[in-house]
């Protein structure tokens, strides 16, 4: 069982939320190289790296999204892509509003199957080759895993938020969410491997506070 520690301290300021997250242990375990006979299908393609050879620390700090619930409607759809590339998928994980779309460009030279059996959202986008590409919309918040049928080992995350208030944690830590309008909120920290963590703010003139999450529970700062 892996032991980890995670906080996000946050300053609050009228219609922005700024904050760091600190992460103090390994969260994810590191990925094994697969075995050739799992890619027998099609051309040799090199297996990209999913985690840079640099501080594991920076690396768990990159996967945390923060969002925010109770903050009205969606807003404007966007458009994201989520490459199949090297064997992989890149990036790993795609942060959309609810009723965006995700586009599936596979820039490999062998086939790809990309689908989901998630409650979010369930797909199966078939087999393709190199230079096309499938788009899935996503009418509702929630978390999508993405994976491949013909190579095990991929595997990606799409967040689909409530709202367009949403970040994805730099190398640092740090995120901002801006233009949030005052009012009362629930602050969501979400990581791959350790799940959600949540916690009430209120947003208003003057107002500044700080919130922390911590993981594991009753792990002491």
């Amino acid at each position: 069982m892996i032991a980890a520690a995670l906080f996000a301290s946050l300053v609050l300021h009228a219609g922005s939320v700024e904050g760091t997250i600190i992460i103090k242990r390994r969260l994810t375990k590191r990925n094994v190289t697969p075995t050739v006979a799992a890619y027998q299908r099609g051309p040799a393609v090199p297996l990209g790296i999913a985690e840079p050879d640099e501080d594991p620390l920076s690396f768990e700090r990159s996967r945390v999204v923060i969002y925010v619930e109770g903050a009205g409607p969606a807003g404007a759809p966007a458009t994201a892509t989520l490459e199949q590339r090297d064997r992989r998928f890149a990036p790993e994980i795609v942060v959309i509003p609810a009723g965006s779309s995700v586009s599936f460009p596979n820039l490999d030279p062998i086939f790809h199957n990309v689908f989901s059996l998630s409650k979010t959202k369930s797909f199966d986008l078939g087999n393709y080759p190199k230079g096309q590409s499938r788009t899935v919309a996503f009418p509702e918040p929630g978390i999508v895993f993405v994976n491949c049928h013909l190579h095990p080992n991929m595997a990606a995350a799409i967040v689909v938020t409530p709202n367009k208030w949403s970040a994805q944690a730099g190398r640092d830590g740090r995120f901002v969410l801006k233009d949030l309008p005052p009012g009362k909120y629930e602050v969501v920290a979400w990581h791959k491997a350790a799940g959600y963590f949540r916690k009430k703010i209120v947003v208003g003139a003057g107002v500044t506070g700080d919130v922390d999450f911590l993981i594991p529970l009753g792990e002491k700062k």
